[in-house]
């Protein structure tokens, strides 16, 4: 039941955020907020598929303890993908809200999703080993999860002080994706059953692909200049 039931609903996340994606790079009429946020959703798809596809591959076959190897690499791309994600993000603010100085914020950014990707890239991480160590696991999510935070703050503040309904709970959106994703992080090789939570995990970042779509159809560019 779990492998139908997952592999059921990676099959209609994966192409929804990817065409979604797709849509908006199409669509963006030479607005480039949307063009980074379609490159964005379709950078998310595709990460993700590196992992899901072996996962469900492993679920309706011999098991995932059958498919170590092609799963390790799968989450060490979607890892690195992911921290591309949050930059691509990073960038949509700036282009919404017409940013054109705080150069501070963008090289903590940078230096935050380069930490990121250099610890993803360590052998200590062990990606196709069948015992990942857990020690691993927190050290390269800790600049990942302070982008994350860094991201909810801008987006917080700069749609309330500009009344960006829109775009008003894009921070929630990445609030419920950390606080789905780091129990399992955590807890997922103790207690597997938390694995479950990257399901809503996975939703929230589909909302936080159509809050972005929506805005386009509406042709809402926020206080963009």
């Amino acid at each position: 039941m779990q492998a139908i039931m997952e592999t059921i609903f990676d099959f209609i996340y994966l192409p929804t955020v990817i065409i979604l994606g797709i849509l908006m790079i199409k669509n963006a009429k030479g607005q480039k907020q949307f063009l980074l946020y379609g490159i964005m959703a379709v950078t998310l798809g595709f990460g993700d598929a590196f992992h899901l596809i072996p996962r469900s591959t492993a679920l309706l076959t011999t098991g995932l303890e059958n498919h170590v190897v092609s799963l390790g690499i799968g989450k060490w791309i979607t890892s690195v993908t992911m921290t591309l994600f949050y930059v691509l993000l990073y960038h949509v603010w700036r282009e919404r809200y017409g940013i054109t100085e705080k150069k501070n914020i963008t090289a903590a950014v940078y230096i935050l999703s380069v930490l990121r990707i250099v610890l993803c890239f360590m052998p200590q991480n062990a990606w196709t080993s069948p015992v990942s160590p857990l020690s691993w696991a927190i050290y390269r999510n800790i600049p990942f999860t302070i982008l994350g935070l860094l991201i909810i703050v801008l987006f917080y503040k700069s749609a309330k002080e500009n009344n960006d309904k829109a775009f008003g709970l894009l921070w929630l959106t990445i609030v419920l994706s950390f606080g789905f994703y780091i129990p399992v992080v955590l807890f997922s090789d103790t207690f597997p059953l938390t694995g479950i939570l990257m399901i809503p995990k996975t939703c929230a970042y589909v909302w936080t692909v159509v809050i972005g779509f929506q805005a386009m159809r509406k042709n809402d560019t926020g206080t963009a200049r």
